[in-house]
């Protein structure tokens, strides 16, 4: 027989019981919240507009923007150099190193002495833009200091001396026509002088993993800016994921209001794949001296597939690249 005594003892024991299963669940939970609050951020990209999208991890996701713009260095993706190649190609007269990859997946299709360190020119350029366009908003103006005009090697040429021009001009004259009087301007700009400028791209490169790569100044005429085709294709997926460098290095030429005589400045590029009109050509930057040779970093788009090409010390960009990409598009 249970009586009301005996029925609110059950009661307490039953509220007690359940107490001391939700305190014993709770880590659980804590732990499963957390656990898909990691999910979230890192694996599935909600949107309000439709159902969940898978997003990229690993060591392929694409670099994220940190909240001042730039990169972080734990979400570089590296370049694969691991596997065989899909391809094998005869040069009669091979460049000094050569690499063509994957510019979403990092993988490499062919390579040529790829951890090769060389002079790299003007494609040093590349990391230039990555910084600047890393720490600078396009409508910025840029006053032209004596230290632009002090330059040698290509250059825009008619940079007004004391007056500010419009960033973003600026950027289209460094990797248009490689302006080395450009690279001057926008370094001072950001960092003050070009000493510093420097320390900033070595310290980009540092944390970006490039180990064969350094500067000694913004422009590339100098042997001491050197660096292999692995780093290089890392600089171009970085560059390439930058929506102000991608719309600037696929332009075969562009003009601007700019403050001289006339008021327009025409700019002329000299990118092989661009110049020959080649199919999906999409950038992105050449290079020369002496010492360095003929230098180039291209990229082309074909059948949802984005390929970079590398060649430095080249004897004939403009036969080498195209040939690669063919082969790369084929057999990759």
């Amino acid at each position: 027989m249970t009586g009301p005594l005996h029925g609110g003892r059950r009661r307490r024991r039953t509220g007690m019981r359940l107490a001391l299963l939700c305190l014993l669940l709770a880590p659980l939970a804590v732990t499963a919240a957390a656990y898909l609050a990691y999910v979230r951020d890192d694996g599935v990209a909600s949107s309000p507009a439709g159902p969940p999208s898978l997003a990229v991890t690993g060591p392929n996701a694409p670099a994220q923007p940190e909240p001042g713009g730039s990169l972080e260095p734990r979400s570089i993706a590296p370049i694969r150099l691991t596997g065989v190649d899909a391809f094998r190609i005869r040069f009669r007269r091979e460049p000094a190193a050569a690499l063509v990859f994957d510019l979403d997946s990092g993988d490499v299709l062919y390579r040529l002495r790829p951890l090769k360190v060389l002079p790299m020119a003007s494609l040093t350029k590349i990391m230039t833009a990555l910084v600047v366009s890393d720490d600078t908003e396009p409508g910025e103006r840029v006053l032209i200091t004596d230290a632009a005009l002090q330059y040698s090697g290509s250059g825009v040429g008619a940079l007004p001396k004391g007056r500010h021009v419009r960033l973003e001009t600026l950027l289209n004259g460094l990797l248009i026509v490689s302006g080395n009087d450009a690279a001057i301007a926008l370094a001072t700009h950001v960092s003050g002088d070009e000493r510093r400028f420097v320390n900033l791209m070595n310290e980009k490169a540092r944390l970006w993993g490039l180990r064969c790569t350094r500067f000694v100044s913004s422009h590339g005429l100098e042997n001491g800016n050197r660096s292999c085709p692995s780093d290089l294709a890392v600089l171009a997926r970085l560059a390439m994921r930058k929506e102000r460098i991608r719309r600037i290095v696929r332009r075969p030429q562009a003009s601007f209001e700019f403050p001289i005589k006339g008021g327009r400045l025409y700019l002329a590029g000299h990118n092989p794949l661009i110049r020959a009109g080649y199919r999906g050509a999409l950038g992105l930057k050449t290079g020369y001296t002496n010492a360095a040779g003929r230098c180039f970093v291209g990229v082309a788009r074909r059948d949802g597939r984005t390929l970079g090409v590398v060649l430095l010390n080249s004897f004939n960009p403009d036969v080498q690249a195209p040939k690669l990409l063919d082969l790369g598009f084929r057999y990759g």
